[in-house]
């Protein structure tokens, strides 16, 4: 994995189809099209696709509920315990070890303690063994998984992945978008699903489901994966839960004007949750 800059916007890279995207907020088709392409004016698009399918999932469900520094931490402490080292294979051939089958195995409470750093350790630890030991059973292990991943029907990945205990939409969006690389798909957190019913691109009252359905729709789908991560570099540099840059400086905020500011309120200095006013 790696931060390093593109020579180009890609947005989908190699894996994904490696389609130019063209951001032209003067000519996108809808409002969110127009937001995307003003932050792919802003931002670099990054590659999407070609991660560890099985090593994707566990990545996403130690970053539930936690900081991605914390969750970072753990994920780094977790492979250096078991993503090395060696294993045999069927034939008898040495290789490198399964992540997939290492977890299968692993003593629950080592791991918990591997993990602790994400923060709910015990049922994260748990969920991520009983995974491994799903994915060896069907799919033979990680690489049976990532194969599934990246060759199957999307929606029967997603119906799948939906199906494994501690999996939600936003999990099973970033696995299709992370490792199979897939257009189309629009990863909904908490980021994305604040601003998106603040800048009114989908209503003020919509859930994590209905908020993906809205910009999936309206988002072109080679443009879907950088719309994700974009919005959440902005969520985080710009249009944060409690106090969003528009409060103090209308002009602080590079969307202020495609944006309906739902539930900030500059002149009271106030901001709630846009459902609050639905």
């Amino acid at each position: 994995m790696t931060d390093e800059e593109p020579a180009e916007n890609i947005s989908g890279g190699t894996a994904g189809g490696g389609q130019s995207a063209t951001f032209d907020p003067e000519t996108a088709g809808t409002r969110a099209e127009t937001v995307v392409d003003r932050l792919g004016e802003m931002y670099w698009t990054k590659t999407y696709g070609g991660r560890d399918a099985f090593e994707c999932l566990v990545r996403t469900i130690l970053s539930q509920n936690t900081s991605d520094k914390a969750s970072q931490s753990a994920h780094d402490d977790l492979m250096a315990r078991y993503g090395g080292g060696e294993d045999a294979n069927s034939e008898g051939d040495i290789d490198s070890t399964d992540l997939a089958r290492a977890l299968a195995d692993a003593d629950q409470p080592e791991l918990a303690e591997t993990i602790s750093s994400a923060g709910l350790y015990n049922q994260k630890s748990e969920r991520i063994i009983a995974l491994a030991q799903r994915i060896c059973e069907e799919y033979g292990g990680e690489a049976g998984f990532d194969a599934f991943v990246r060759d199957s029907d999307s929606e029967k990945v997603r119906s799948t992945l939906l199906d494994m205990n501690g999996v939600g939409p936003k999990t099973a969006d970033c696995v299709l978008l992370f490792a199979g690389g897939r257009g189309g798909v629009f990863p909904v957190d908490t980021h994305v699903h604040r601003i998106a019913r603040r800048m009114g691109l989908a209503p003020a009252d919509a859930d994590h489901e209905t908020v993906r359905a809205y910009l999936e729709r309206d988002v072109p789908a080679a443009k879907c994966g950088f719309g994700h991560t974009a919005i959440i570099q902005f969520g985080r540099e710009y249009c944060s839960a409690r106090k969003p840059a528009c409060l103090d400086d209308p002009d602080a905020c590079p969307l202020a004007g495609h944006c309906d500011q739902i539930g900030v309120y500059p002149a009271a200095d106030d901001v709630v949750d846009p459902s609050e006013t639905a």
